[in-house]
């Protein structure tokens, strides 16, 4: 299998904004063995090696994150940035623990909302699963320590009726808990089309196959060690938009 290669779309000396691609792991988890984004950067930008927090395997492997302030998940494409100096990063990683980086994703759900309904706020605390110890869960009987998750979004389009109609969404996610989205759309009954995790196998009639979890980081807005605000903004992949065609979500 050929390494899913990362888009650079913005890189100063500070700072490193990417595309990531879907299928691409950001980073080891000590177990498999698989070419990482990390592994990218270390052979493209070698001065990240050290920046950021490493941590050590089981196995005694010490696993690098060079610069590595936030994940996407293996399935979910879009903008990542990365810290290529270690004040970048301790930078940004306040940035984020104060809630001051503001990103939108575009997904695409299972079943339509109703009419009225253009838009809302998801505010469901999100704890263990108690089924499935690879999964989050924002739902009645999650374990563990629940921690805030605040989730807003707006529908840009929709078709179908009920279940088996579809909806597109911006989502902006104003905390950043693992799998967020993908939880909180879970808990409202509108898992994410593609989601083998959270969502239904069931694939919908509509003449392509899903190919993946149909998240994707659209833009990211921070402050540059300058002091500015700016924003970064990703194309919608060849892959998402097809489903989005074949659904006639867009045009």
């Amino acid at each position: 299998m050929s390494f899913l290669t990362p888009e650079v779309i913005f890189e100063d000396d500070d700072i490193l904004v990417i595309n990531k691609p879907a299928g691409l792991v950001v980073h080891s988890d000590g177990r498999t063995k698989e070419s990482t984004l990390a592994d990218w950067l270390i052979n493209n930008y070698p001065e990240t090696r050290g920046v950021g927090d490493s941590w050590q395997a089981d196995s005694g492997e010490v696993i690098y994150r060079p610069g590595i302030v936030h994940r996407l998940d293996r399935e979910t494409s879009g903008v990542m940035v990365v810290a290529k100096t270690q004040e970048s990063f301790e930078d940004l990683k306040q940035q984020f623990k104060d809630r001051r980086v503001n990103k939108e994703y575009r997904v695409i759900l299972n079943g339509t909302f109703k009419d009225e309904v253009e838009g809302g706020v998801i505010d469901k605390p999100i704890g263990k699963s108690p089924s499935d110890f690879r999964k989050w869960s924002a739902q009645p009987g999650a374990r563990g320590t629940l921690r805030e998750a605040i989730t807003e979004y707006k529908i840009l389009s929709r078709v179908g009726v009920g279940n088996d109609g579809f909806a597109y969404v911006s989502a902006r996610p104003k905390t950043g808990r693992t799998h967020q989205i993908r939880v909180h759309f879970k808990a409202i009954h509108h898992p994410v089309l593609g989601d083998k995790l959270y969502g239904t196998s069931k694939q919908p009639n509509i003449g392509i196959k899903i190919p993946r979890t149909m998240l994707h980081a659209h833009s990211i807005e921070l402050t540059n060690l300058g002091g500015d605000r700016v924003i970064y903004v990703t194309d919608i992949p060849s892959d998402f938009n097809d489903v989005l065609k074949a659904n006639q979500l867009i045009s």
